[in-house]
C-alpha cells in the first residue's frame, strides 16, 4: 500500500489500538520523509458503506492528495473498525473514537503533534468522521469504550460526501439498507436511533471548521446530504466551505482533481499551522 505515497514515506502497519486481536482494531501510520520537528496528524477514515472495505480504501483514487499531504509534512494515520454487520452502533464510532485516543496518547512515539489533528472521511467513513468531529464536544459517553482517554481535539474535518442525517437517505424505509444494519432497524421506524447517529445532531458553535467535497451526480449519498450539514454549520456559525463536484459520481478520480487537491491542502495548512 504504500506505492501510493511519495519515496521515503515511512510506515508502521497493523498497530493494534485497543489491546486486543480483532483484524478491524489495527491502524496505520505514514510518516513523510525528514520530517522538522513534530508533525500536524491526518486521520483517514475508509468507506464502504460501513458494511466493507479496509484502512486502504479509497487511497487508490486520491493518490496526488495523499502525496500533496505528505510531502507538506503532515502524518497521515488510516483506521480501520468493526463493520456494522459485526457490530451495531454505537461500536463502530467507539472504534473509531478509541483509535484517536490511541494516536493521541502515541503522539510522542510516533513524532506527531496530538495538538493539531484532522480527520478526513470517505462515504460511512466521511459520517464517521463527521460524527467524531462534531460530537466530540458534547462529551457523549457512548461513543467512546470503557477507560478511553477523551483528551484529543480536532482542529479541522475535510468530509468526502459523507451521510449527515440517516433519516432524510433515500433507503431510510428500509432496515436492510446500509443505515439501516447500522442502526439496527430501519431510521425512519427509529427516528430516536437514527437521531443518535446522524452527525447534523451535534452540531453547536463550538466545533471545528468543516471542508465539505460532494459529487453533483451522487447516486448512492445525495448531495443534498452535505448541503444540510453545510447548512447547519454555517446557521450555527462554523466555518464550512462546500464544493459540489460537476458531474462527478459517488466516488473517484474526480476529487483528486488539481482544483480540488489544492482547495484540500490550502484548507490543512491553514487549520494545522
Amino acid at each position: 500500500m504504500i506505492k501510493f505515497f511519495p519515496e521515503g514515506t515511512t510506515l508502521h502497519g497493523n498497530i493494534p489500538y485497543n489491546n486486543d486481536t480483532l483484524s478491524k482494531h489495527l491502524l496505520d501510520i505514514y510518516l513523510p520523509p525528514n520530517p522538522k520537528g513534530k508533525m500536524p496528524l491526518v486521520v483517514w477514515v475508509h468507506g464502504g458503506g460501513w458494511l466493507v472495505n479496509d484502512k486502504y480504501a479509497d487511497m487508490g483514487y486520491m493518490k496526488g492528495t495523499i502525496s500533496e499531504m505528505i510531502n507538506s509534512g503532515f502524518a497521515l494515520a488510516s483506521i480501520d473498525y468493526r463493520f456494522a454487520s459485526q457490530a451495531v452502533f454505537p461500536a463502530l464510532i467507539q472504534d473509531c473514537n478509541r483509535a484517536l485516543s490511541f494516536l493521541y496518547d502515541n503522539a510522542d512515539k510516533y513524532g506527531f503533534d496530538k495538538n493539531r489533528i484532522a480527520l478526513m472521511g470517505f462515504s460511512a467513513g466521511g459520517h464517521l468522521a463527521n460524527l467524531m468531529g462534531l460530537s466530540k464536544n458534547n462529551k457523549i459517553d457512548a461513543f467512546f469504550m470503557p477507560n478511553t482517554s477523551k483528551a484529543f481535539t480536532f482542529k479541522a474535518v475535510v468530509d468526502f460526501y459523507g451521510p449527515s442525517d440517516l433519516v432524510s437517505l433515500n433507503s431510510s424505509e428500509d432496515a436492510k439498507s446500509p443505515e439501516g444494519i447500522l442502526i439496527g432497524a430501519a431510521p425512519v421506524e427509529r427516528p430516536d436511533l437514527a437521531k443518535i447517529a446522524s452527525p447534523v445532531t451535534y452540531v453547536d458553535k463550538n466545533d471545528p471548521p468543516f471542508l465539505i467535497i460532494h459529487g453533483e451526480k451522487d447516486e448512492s449519498v445525495p448531495n443534498r446530504q452535505s448541503k444540510l450539514l453545510h447548512s447547519w454549520l454555517r446557521v450555527s456559525g462554523v466555518q464550512s466551505e462546500l464544493i459540489i463536484v460537476k458531474d462527478a459520481p459517488h466516488f473517484g478520480v474526480m476529487f483528486d482533481a488539481p482544483e480540488i487537491r489544492a482547495k484540500v491542502s490550502v484548507f490543512l495548512k491553514d487549520k494545522l499551522k
